[in-house]
């Protein structure tokens, strides 16, 4: 079942709403340690039985608090990207490391874009095998844009040169992506380059982009040396930031990493302590990690509270999806602090759990304050939220409602956008939905279960057999590598 996609942050009465903590029968937080040491699938099933049994939606408590649910938007696919090529390695993946929402959210949407520059809201679901149970999909979209209509760009990359970038498909793959780029960003662009191991170096001021070759040059200038002082690092990249900041640009820190900090502050709160200043005057972050083995906590907790995203890549075409695709075209903010709250009517829905989003979860009352950090969205970007609920037997009308709320980029005016459901809607079942719908499931259903064997009560036999069926006619080469990644995941855990 969907729920037991779900952290324990996304319930019902779980971390999501912080004012129920106090409610009996409070579910203790059972998600899996992230510095927890990587297992084989072998050891992994010896410890299947001792796992608590996240299957189901938990009964609502009656209390306001309870019936709603509110997070922080996020944009990360890192988990997925870390994940495939785990399992292309013949590993499984660490549990700690696995975030079922940006496994839904690496996949293509099919929502319909906004007529302004604020959010589409989507509501739809399902109705699951199991008696009242059912899946509910909200998806929030942004207008897209022209990449040659964008504001230009002050860019500022922040390079890992340490002694553990040496390893191929680490620096040799960041200077890759990094020539790429450079090679598709517009005249009105700016870029400087920041190295670090023990020290931080300043490679290359801010440079305008018809000085290309003195930026290629640079990016060829970089070698690895010493240990891994990513706080020095990101200190000087923000000052850099800071120094060349330009109000009519889109102004940002792209940090290239292992993420493997072992000189200085190595913890991601004590680092943007540094630089929290500089990132208050709008320059978000984007972390892009590297490398078989990499701090993957560092790395999504830094993007997620500097107001960015993280990615990861391990291939040349990826790097190249990331840096030549996405980057350009997404370089502008389409919001600030974006922040989205459903609630529940417990009329029709006796439980509910989010699946993921564990550490992005909000108070109710922190939906509208507009102080609260949120996340940054940018054109033409698609968020999904997946919830599992249980209705109430014979229940009738409005199921939920949702709302997004965010920030206007360089006002700060705040603004929202909402959309209402009923229970009528959830008419369809699971596999017969549409298609996208279907994808979700599956891909949120696979991370549950290489996360904690918990996956809609579907082993990976009849998860492959849904993966392949919708392979055959999504056309989309993703859904068919999710087919192959779950097939493998097969192998891998014996």
């Amino acid at each position: 079942m969907l729920a037991a996609c779900g952290g324990p942050g996304g319930s019902s009465d779980g971390a999501a709403d912080r004012a129920a903590d106090s409610a009996p029968d409070r579910v203790p937080d059972s998600a899996p340690d992230r510095a927890a040491p990587e297992r084989s699938g072998t050891e992994q099933s010896r410890t299947e039985q001792a796992r608590p049994d996240r299957s189901s939606p938990r009964d609502d408590q009656d209390t306001p608090a309870a019936q709603i649910s509110t997070f922080a938007l996020d944009v990360d696919t890192a988990s997925y990207d870390y994940a495939r090529r785990a399992l292309k390695e013949g590993r499984w993946p660490e549990p700690g490391r696995i975030r079922p929402e940006e496994f839904v959210n690496a996949f293509r949407q099919d929502y319909a874009e906004p007529e302004g520059d604020g959010f589409a809201v989507h509501l739809d679901g399902a109705r699951l095998p199991a008696g009242d149970e059912a899946v509910l999909r909200v998806g929030l979209r942004t207008r897209g844009s022209d990449a040659a209509a964008r504001r230009p760009a002050n860019l500022t990359f922040v390079v890992d040169v340490s002694g553990s970038m040496a390893e191929t498909g680490r620096l040799d793959l960041v200077q890759h992506a990094l020539h790429t780029l450079l090679d598709q960003l517009a005249p009105g662009d700016q870029v400087s380059i920041v190295s670090f191991s023990d020290q931080a170096r300043l490679v290359a001021s801010m440079t305008p982009l018809t000085a290309r070759s003195e930026l290629h040059a640079a990016v060829d200038r970089l070698a690895v040396d010493g240990g891994t002082n990513l706080e020095a690092g990101v200190v000087a990249g923000y000052q850099e930031a800071a120094r060349a900041y330009r109000s009519a640009a889109t102004n940002r820190v792209v940090l290239l990493s292992d993420g493997l900090a072992n000189q200085g502050r190595t913890a991601w709160q004590a680092i943007l302590d540094r630089v929290k200043e500089h990132a208050g005057r709008q320059v978000t972050l984007l972390t892009v990690g590297v490398g078989r083995e990499y701090g993957d906590e560092l790395m999504e907790q830094l993007a997620d509270n500097g107001d960015g995203a993280a990615v990861y890549v391990s291939t040349r075409a990826e790097a190249e999806k990331v840096f030549v695709s996405q980057l350009p075209a997404t370089l502008d903010v389409r919001a600030r602090d974006a922040k989205a709250q459903v609630v529940f009517n417990p009329a029709v829905v006796a439980g509910y759990r989010l699946v993921g989003y564990d550490n992005r979860a909000l108070t109710a009352e922190e939906f509208r304050d507009d102080d609260r950090d949120g996340g940054e969205i940018g054109p033409g970007h698609a968020v999904t939220a997946l919830y599992s609920v249980r209705l109430r037997p014979g229940a009738t009308g409005q199921l939920a409602q949702a709302a997004v709320r965010w920030q206007h980029p360089d006002t700060r005016a705040p603004a929202e956008e909402s959309r209402s459901i009923d229970a009528g809607d959830l008419g369809t079942a699971v596999w017969e939905a549409p298609l996208r719908l279907q994808v979700d499931v599956v891909a949120a259903a696979f991370a549950g279960h290489m996360r904690d064997r918990q996956a809609f009560g579907l082993d990976l036999p009849a998860l492959g057999a849904q993966a392949r069926r919708l392979a055959g006619v999504a056309e989309d080469p993703m859904v068919t590598e999710l087919a192959a990644l779950i097939e493998t995941a097969r192998s891998v855990s014996g």
